[in-house]
């Protein structure tokens, strides 16, 4: 069976802000766009978007939510505070081997991870291919031998990845739609399955966003598949970073990782001691 055509992405002038800036749709040329242009307003059109500000490039699930934010000036920057903090992980895991992504979104933490983790295999898996067919609006490089994206439900992924020879020793899970967290996601069973298949130093870092009860429902699935072994980032926009270790005898060295925090940050930029403190304070909270 061939593979589905890539859709073409539309460039038109943005209806929201000045003469300058472009909205890009996946959308025939001969579309109606003033139709097009006024469910976007409206809030009924159901595929993602891509808002260019002449800064910065923004995919849209909705004109409310931005699901990830590209300087244009520096296309493999972090630009979002929970992109950011997701890097988290590195404190513990500095050099991983394979990582298994859950949703591309506009591709930062996989450019990100590309450029600054060593040479770590990355496999993306994203669900809906309009996100995917946006990947090069967003300069994400093209697949070789480090870099695989590929289309596909991550639960099914991570289920797969158990039975891959080298297992993923890092599983991040960014896996949002316009409704919020998949629900192929949100259960005890799916937290399960990430457990198994990471390798044996392996961790989780998940960014939940969403209702403050739906947050911490998935932090309370979390902490029951992996044993307490459970550190936390919670962001001012509403969005909890969650690290999930899989080691039984996970016992943090905190004065060790306030080192490796200073030598990432000057490797990376990203502020990894400020990370490392709220880590700890999360882990002595959790005793208390």
């Amino acid at each position: 069976m061939p593979p589905a055509e890539t859709p073409s992405v539309l460039v038109l002038p943005s209806p929201f802000f000045s003469d300058s800036d472009t909205i890009r749709l996946l959308e025939p040329a001969d579309c109606d766009t003033r139709a097009v242009l006024g469910q976007v307003v409206s809030g009924a059109y159901d595929k993602p978007f891509v808002i260019d500000d002449g800064t910065t490039r923004s995919l849209h699930f909705s004109l409310s939510l931005i699901q990830s934010t590209m300087s244009l000036k520096d296309p493999f920057a972090l630009e979002l505070d929970y992109t950011q903090a997701m890097m988290s992980f590195l404190l513990f895991l500095p050099k991983p081997r394979h990582m298994l992504m859950l949703g591309l979104g506009g591709g930062s933490l996989a450019k990100f991870c590309y450029r600054h983790v060593g040479s770590a295999r990355i496999t993306v898996v994203e669900i809906d291919p309009r996100v995917i067919a946006f990947r090069d609006e967003f300069e994400l490089p093209p697949d070789d031998a480090r870099l695989q994206v590929r289309e596909g439900d991550g639960a099914d992924a991570v289920i797969e990845s158990a039975g891959w020879d080298e297992r993923p020793d890092v599983i991040m899970m960014d896996a949002f739609d316009r409704h919020g967290l998949s629900g192929s996601v949100s259960s005890s069973y799916f937290y399960q399955t990430v457990h198994d298949a990471l390798a044996g130093r392996g961790l989780m870092v998940a960014n939940l966003a969403g209702e403050r009860a739906d947050r911490e429902a998935h932090l309370a699935m979390i902490a029951g598949v992996f044993d307490d072994r459970v550190l936390s980032i919670s962001l001012a926009d509403g969005n909890d970073i969650v690290l999930a270790i899989r080691a039984p005898g996970f016992a943090p060295r905190w004065r060790e990782i306030g080192n490796q925090a200073k030598a990432l940050r000057g490797r990376t930029g990203l502020d990894f001691p400020k990370f490392a403190e709220r880590l700890e304070r999360s882990r002595r909270l959790r005793y208390v």
